[in-house]
């Protein structure tokens, strides 16, 4: 039988290693190529998918015996959507990046705007490299059914990331990229004491053990149930981002280029929520509902403050990280909010972000790549001059407000009906970052796109989108508008894991508050 999900994993890995020996044009053909077979593999396994069997494919190979570490992997519902969505991102980053970082493409990239701006410190085919090895790591995260084997990656993922954002970036790149690198760190060391706990109270139970399955079968005390949730609660908090913890991201995608943004934010960011799902629920159910109260407070407050700092940024990379931020809050508040509903909308939430911030950060890399600078004011009348560039733009920011009939609508009205019908103060206020997302959104649109055109953009902004950038964004358009019609397919995948989780957790909807009767 064919180890379909190591496959899977291992390919970008194999296609990164063979990017050193292979130059030029060929380079990025393979980088594509092999991006667009690991979606091909995803879309099988997807068609394959059986909703409600549990994990499937599952794969298990002793790998450091002593400590019951083994290589395991295995696919659910909640796995499958973001792996879905890691091998849809790639190609088209691929595709959208394919001659920023050579030649002319390399003279004309300014990522700042700032003339000191330095140029990328390698070319596309160790750019491409490096996308397709934090795809590997990704994928590779999304599927382990070991904490030990999670751990590694998690760890592991920042190399490429920091690559990306260090050798590619604007005039402060690696200052980004360090106190990127610095945050992860601090997560993935503090996460680790956990992992050291949880082998300790494996072998103490009798058979030491870093399978998922083994340890959600341990009878672990109170107390250290909840000083273990803790340690992976707080790594999965900064990847999240989850304020006060969320620093990091605002200078790190306002300091990267746009398709290393795309992958740090809509790809590698989604290992926070996931992580959070998997293990802090999945291991600590005792202590995921003890911590609730305050990652109900926190995932508001991501919400809200999120939304009113992109108000107030005239940087487009830096406004687009946060909303993001408040997104993550809509997707951590429905995780805690313990429905079915809820859950199940955080999950797809988590998609459809990858999708719609993929193609606002992709369309304002286009601009940025023009005009030569980030700042909104530096736009004005672009809409006269590219009104493909303006329209994609505009079609992805009401993808971000969650404008009904786009994919985002469906899963943040979930998120918000869902925890309303447990916590509905939560959902009250939360509700008030609807109005700041139009805010935001419409507010950098009307400043960058409309009005008189200036001379500045006139001079700079003399074609509109090409073919290869229009392709990159084609896939994006086409799911958003499908998802939001139809997302029935996502959720029958998605539907069955949460029900199971929530089981675990002992955990069930909250009974209607009107009766049949028409009383309370």
């Amino acid at each position: 039988m064919i180890p379909w999900l190591s496959v899977l994993a291992l390919l970008p890995l194999v296609g990164a290693a063979a990017l050193i020996v292979v130059k030029g044009q060929a380079a990025k053909t393979l980088a594509l190529a092999v991006s667009l077979i690991a979606f091909v593999i995803s879309i099988v396994l997807l068609i394959s998918y059986r909703p409600g069997a549990g994990m499937q494919l599952s794969e298990q190979v002793p790998w450091i015996k002593p400590l019951g570490v083994y290589y395991a992997l295995g696919l659910d519902g909640i796995g499958l959507t973001l792996v879905l969505l890691v091998t849809i991102v790639t190609p088209l980053v691929i595709i959208a990046s394919w001659n920023d970082f050579d030649g002319e493409g390399a003279a004309a990239w300014v990522a700042s705007g700032d003339t000191t701006a330095p140029p990328p410190k390698y070319d596309s085919r160790v750019f491409f490299a490096l996308v397709l090895v934090v795809e590997s790591c990704a994928l590779f995260l999304f599927l382990a059914t070991d904490v030990f084997l999670f751990y590694v990656f998690f760890e592991v993922i920042l190399i490429p990331m920091y690559f990306l954002i260090g050798g590619f970036g604007g005039a402060r790149r690696s200052y980004a990229a360090a106190k990127f690198l610095i945050f992860g760190l601090l997560g993935g060391f503090v996460m680790l004491a956990s992992v050291i706990g949880l082998y300790v109270l494996s072998a103490q139970a009798g058979k030491a053990s870093y399978l998922l399955s083994d340890l959600m079968q341990l009878d672990i005390a109170t107390d250290t149930g909840r000083w273990l949730f803790l340690g992976f609660m707080f790594a999965f908090a900064i990847k999240a981002p989850l304020v006060p913890l969320h620093t990091w991201l605002p200078d790190a995608a306002e300091e990267s280029s746009p398709g290393g943004a795309t992958m740090m934010v809509g790809v590698m960011d989604k290992i926070g929520t996931f992580g959070m799902i998997r293990f802090c629920l999945g291991l600590f159910p005792e202590a995921s509902q003890w911590a609730t109260p305050v990652v109900l407070v926190l995932a508001t407050v991501s919400i809200l403050y999120g939304a009113i700092l992109a108000i107030g940024s005239r940087d487009l990379m830096r406004l687009i990280a946060y909303t993001s931020i408040s997104h993550f809050g809509f997707i951590v508040l429905g995780i805690f909010a313990f429905t079915s509903q809820s859950m199940v909308g955080s999950t797809l939430y988590m998609l459809n972000h990858g999708l719609s911030t993929a193609g606002l950060f992709l369309v304002v890399g286009y601009l940025i790549k023009r005009r030569g600078s980030r700042d909104v004011y530096a736009f004005g009348g672009v809409q006269k001059v590219a009104p493909v560039a303006a329209a994609l733009f505009l079609f992805a920011g009401l993808s971000t407000l969650s404008l009904p009939g786009l994919s985002s609508f469906v899963s943040e009205f979930m998120v918000l009906a869902g925890t309303f019908s447990r916590h509905p103060a939560y959902a009250a206020v939360s509700t008030l970052a609807i109005v700041l997302a139009a805010l935001y959104i419409l507010l950098m649109y009307q400043r960058t796109m409309t009005g008189p055109v200036t001379a500045d953009v006139e001079r700079t902004i003399t074609d509109d989108l090409n073919g290869r950038e229009r392709l990159a964004l084609a896939p994006l358009v086409i799911l958003i508008l499908v998802l939001g019609v139809f997302p029935k397919p996502m959720l029958d995948v998605i539907a069955p894991s949460v029900e199971a989780t929530m089981q675990h957790v002992g955990v069930s909807d909250p009974q209607p508050w009107v009766t049949a009767e028409g009383g309370r």
